[in-house]
């Protein structure tokens, strides 16, 4: 699979070179959270075996397993035998992640890995040290960040003054005064800097570089306390922590209510994340575990009107169920979110499938949504523009079946009736009859729940292969693809992340241990309908709602 995106992804020239061999130790199998790994290299050299390895795992002794092949000497050694230098490689890599002018110094500066031009840094994650404070790591691309020296962050606009800077030894950090272009720093200073930020010379501001993007969002949530009290302030402290190390974590905390939720990629994430927040010194509990889903429609609303309070104004729209090719280019990447700006990007909704009338009218891409102005000759309509994509934006956030963020939607705003007084057309008036609209419109067409899914695969011996198939339809999972080699037999599987807590276990069990399995995020798909009242009426108990949802009337009074 791994090898299938890169010939799919890689440069022509890069295919082969970039493929990945389990027999030249390019490829290592191992736990994060256990701190053992190992690959060919690291079995000729100490002996150990994968039947040793499953051994030790079913004996729950991966601490000895730890300490005799660990992780970090095995990815260390894999990163200076398989990575290039970065003479090499910023010459490929800095056209793919920066944009900017290719004929300024800056670039220049870049490909030729040269200490001497100006200051470009691209911080790859950001962690928190109790004496240094917050510590931001990246590669030094161009020129060389100095203790001492202030630095521009271009995608936050903000200055700050660099307190150290430093390299890595493994996990240690070693203090320098300078670290020139094509080492990995780490900068204590940088306030406010998240991963994906670019850092540069206040003096010779360069273009930001291309930013992060993570393929997977959090599914599953659970709530976290302290368990005790006098550690509130510092579990708020140390969950916010968290949210800047780990980018793929969500934290919502309310310190009025004192609820704090944590929301990650699923069970074993969480459970990795609550270990880290009891390293940093406090013990917490959790709640069950709680599967964030999505809302949607199923089929074309009829056109509805919502009205301002005042009555003065009026919105016609109707909602459908996005194009598929759209809603995936959106979540590939292909169309970026965010207001549309003149005409330039019409052509990029056309590739994907929506004819040219649509394309030239989408005012807004958000959550896979678009919101579409299918009007004429609206006299103020462009006045109101903002507070119109204002409530499409922040209306989404909160769906009319729970509550929960809806998506892969087409809104069409058909008319519009507006007062001639920009005093009564301000946010009070505009903001409610927008969201009315969109909320009745989604009621009028079949609204429906997405349930996240994940890909699962097991490879385990074909004896076990019949016991492994049960274990995954057993919990809704559909089998993709089922092929055998050898002795050895691999499941290709999709399964609800809702029917996902306790399969490490289970599985385990299912093969007596002897099976290998990994998961990943594979976006969201419609729950089916015989579940969705129940599913509905769970969450809306949960969020503190009434058991059933608004009826049309509610948003749209008598129609």
């Amino acid at each position: 699979e791994a090898n299938k995106l890169i010939k799919n992804m890689a440069p022509e020239d890069k295919k082969e070179e970039w493929s990945l061999d389990f027999t030249n130790g390019s490829v290592a199998f191992g736990s994060a959270y256990h701190n053992w790994a190992i690959n060919v290299p690291t079995m000729q050299e100490t002996g150990i075996n994968f039947k040793d390895i499953i051994e030790y795992c079913n004996a729950d002794n991966e601490k000895e397993l730890a300490q005799k092949v660990p992780l970090s000497d095995v990815l260390l050694g894999m990163v200076v035998e398989h990575l290039p230098s970065p003479k090499e490689a910023q010459v490929y890599r800095v056209p793919n992640i920066w944009d900017g002018d290719i004929e300024s110094p800056a670039r220049q500066c870049m490909v030729e890995t040269s200490p001497d031009g100006p200051l470009a840094v691209m911080v790859t994650n950001v962690s928190v040290d109790k004496h240094a404070g917050e510590i931001a790591t990246g590669r030094v691309y161009g020129g060389a960040i100095e203790k001492g020296t202030e630095v521009y962050l271009v995608g936050s606009h903000g200055k700050s003054r660099v307190q150290q800077v430093g390299v890595y030894f493994g996990p240690e950090r070693v203090n320098t005064d300078r670290v020139p272009a094509g080492n990995i720093v780490y900068v204590a200073g940088a306030k406010g800097a998240i991963a994906g930020e670019t850092l540069c010379s206040p003096e010779d501001k360069i273009k930001e570089f291309e930013g992060l993007e993570h393929i997977s969002e959090p599914v599953v949530t659970v709530a976290v306390e302290a368990k005790n009290t006098k550690d509130l302030p510092k579990l708020i402290e140390v969950l916010r922590q968290v949210g800047k190390e780990d980018p793929t974590v969500k934290i919502d905390i309310n310190e009025e209510t004192g609820e704090h939720l944590v929301s990650g990629m699923g069970e074993l994430h969480l459970e990795v994340i609550g270990y880290r927040i009891g390293e940093k010194g406090v013990d917490i509990t959790t709640s069950e575990p709680i599967v964030v889903y999505r809302e949607t429609v199923r089929k074309l609303s009829p056109q509805v009107e919502g009205k301002s309070p005042n009555k003065h104004n009026r919105f016609y729209i109707t909602v459908e169920p996005l194009e598929p090719a759209i809603y995936d280019a959106i979540q590939d990447g292909d169309i970026k979110e965010g207001r549309v700006k003149g005409k330039e990007a019409a052509n990029d909704f056309m590739e994907y499938g929506l004819d040219k009338e649509e394309a030239r009218r989408v005012w807004s891409v958000h959550n896979r949504s678009l919101f579409l102005n299918m009007t004429r000759g609206i006299q103020y309509l462009d006045e109101v523009k903002e507070l119109l994509l204002e409530g499409f934006e922040s209306t989404l956030e909160s769906g009319p079946l729970g509550e929960e963020i809806s998506m892969g939607l087409k809104f069409k705003l058909h008319d519009a009736k507006l007062h001639e007084d920009a005093v009564h057309r301000g946010p009070a008036q505009v903001l409610p009859a927008i969201r009315n609209a969109i909320l009745g419109a989604m009621t009028l067409a079949e609204p429906a729940l997405l349930e996240p899914m994940q890909k699962v695969v097991i490879d385990t011996p074909n004896d076990y292969m019949g016991a492994c198939t049960r274990e995954i339809q057993n919990r809704r999972g559909q089998i993709v693809d089922m092929g055998q080699e050898g002795d050895m037999a691999r499941i290709e599987s999709k399964v609800p992340v809702a029917e996902m807590f306790g399969f490490a276990g289970d599985i385990r069990s299912a093969a007596e241990g002897r099976c290998l399995w990994s998961t990943e995020i594979a976006g969201f798909e419609p729950l089916p309908r015989e579940m969705q009242n129940q599913i509905v009426r769970e969450i809306r108990q949960r969020k503190g709602l009434s058991p059933e949802p608004f009826p049309t009337s509610h948003y749209l009074g008598d129609i």
